[in-house]
């Protein structure tokens, strides 16, 4: 692999000798793969009974394996019934360390694509709220799809400016993870992209992007609140520097010291001017550990007076809407009686979309939202259509009408590619299992399995 040139020299001049040719010796090698069990849908020793790979742990994450170069997770019918999201295993440290706990509030402030914001929400067992956000417009489509595949109900997905959401949340949130963008030294060796883009995105440019956005996360992060800050760099000047001059200008804050396993290192004082407390800190190298560089951070707010208003939950509520009658009909029809969409929370309708969520909201007006927690269907003339979204967060035991495939079987094959199937059964709505797990919807009709599986979602071959 060719390194950029500037690269090579920096940290040739930050390392000695021999731990700098480690670290380059080390693109040489195989990267790890990596994949996180969704334990929204299934537990880890039960996914361990059914798991068509051969799995080794990952040391610093309860629910993440490696699985071995060759294998192909993502077109297994288990992936795409949820059961587990792929990501590199340095990128399952920083998901990890904010130890997300039901009833939490969370900010996942630079979310996309997905594979931490689903990481936290398992955590939360579908209960507090989750607000996942990026900037980008077209990067928030594949979060939202990741989000909808894993079965998680209550996230708020907004396309915003941290400035922004700091007006509408202030000192709002519990925890704030800020995978922050980087200069990405750490992904070299996983995406070729990765050096090419450093060339145009170097530490200097990064870092003043991170030092603007943990300005704004200050804003909304509560007293005795946790920010989780993590990147994929080795730069001092994005890691243990940044932590450093975010303490020094901020004393209401402290490191919270992350526990060190399977190779992991503590971030380097020397990088940062001998300030010790960003000993708390950790570091993933590629030569140390079974996966790409990264750097993570837990930063405590001091426990104070809150100087923000108590903030004032939304006023919206559908449950007196008469639209939702139908939905009532289809639900009477379809799902278990002791399921109780909406019981614990409450139903908000826009335009003519249902959502569902575990509670109450700030106002978000003036905020971008892609997506309002668990979107459950449509509104047509005298019916409910259910939602893609809302089968897959659910169980079968859930569900009255299901017909399940063997993930082998030429008929799941066919159903994942959008097909029709020739089958008879009795007439209605359908979820769709693989082995017992949800995928989809179909519509039973005299002869026939009317196949309604998203489009953008199908396999090719």
């Amino acid at each position: 692999m060719r390194l950029p040139e500037d690269f090579l020299n920096k940290m040739s001049a930050l390392m000695e000798k021999d731990e700098y040719e480690s670290l380059i010796q080390s693109y040489e090698k195989p990267r790890y793969y990596g994949l996180r069990i969704n334990t929204l849908k299934i537990s880890v020793e039960e996914f361990l009974k059914i798991s068509p790979f051969e799995l080794e742990p990952i040391p610093w994450v309860r629910d993440g394996f490696y699985y071995r170069e060759g294998e192909s997770p993502g077109k297994h019918p288990y992936y795409n019934a949820g059961l587990y999201y792929i990501q590199e295993p340095s990128a399952m440290l920083p998901g990890e360390v904010v130890d997300s706990q039901p009833g939490e509030r969370i900010l996942d402030l630079c979310a996309a694509p997905g594979g931490k914001t689903v990481q936290i929400a398992a955590g939360m067992k579908g209960r507090g709220i989750l607000v996942a956000n990026d900037i980008s417009s077209d990067r928030v489509k594949a979060l939202i799809k990741n989000i909808e595949l894993c079965g998680v109900r209550n996230a708020i997905v907004t396309n915003e400016t941290p400035q922004k959401l700091a007006g509408a949340f202030p000192e709002f949130f519990d925890k704030i993870l800020v995978d922050a963008p980087c200069s990405g030294e750490g992904m070299f060796r996983k995406d070729q992209d990765a050096v090419k883009s450093w060339e145009k995105f170097k530490s200097e440019k990064c870092s003043a992007m991170q030092w603007d956005i943990l300005e704004q996360v200050d804003k909304m992060l509560r007293p005795g609140g946790y920010i989780i800050y993590s990147t994929c760099t080795f730069s001092p000047e994005e890691n243990e520097k940044m932590i450093s001059a975010f303490l020094s200008l901020n004393n209401g804050y402290e490191v919270v010291e992350i526990s060190t396993v399977g190779g992991m290192e503590r971030g380097r004082p020397g990088w940062a001017e001998g300030n010790q407390a960003v000993a708390g800190t950790v570091r993933l190298w590629p030569h140390r550990v079974k996966g790409e560089g990264h750097f993570a951070a837990l930063l405590r707010k001091k426990a104070g007076e809150s100087r923000a208003a108590a903030y004032i939950p939304s006023d919206s509520d559908s449950r007196n809407d008469v639209r939702l009658n139908f939905f009532r009909s289809f639900a009477e029809e379809n799902l278990s009686e002791d399921l109780n969409i909406g019981g614990g929370g409450y139903f908000d309708i826009k335009g003519s979309n249902l959502y569902a969520f575990p509670e109450r909201v700030p106002e978000l007006k003036g905020i971008r939202v892609a997506k309002f927690g668990w979107y459950l269907g449509e509104f047509g003339k005298n019916r409910f259509e259910p939602s893609h979204s809302m089968v897959v967060s659910l169980n079968k035991q859930d569900l009255k009408n299901t017909i399940d495939f063997a993930c082998d079987s030429k008929e799941l094959s066919s159903y994942l590619k959008g097909e029709t199937l020739m089958l008879e059964g009795e007439k209605g709505m359908k979820a769709v299992c693989v082995n017992g797990y949800t995928l989809g919807w179909a519509k039973q009709m005299d002869y026939m399995l009317k196949n309604l599986y998203p489009k953008g979602w199908r396999r090719m071959s």
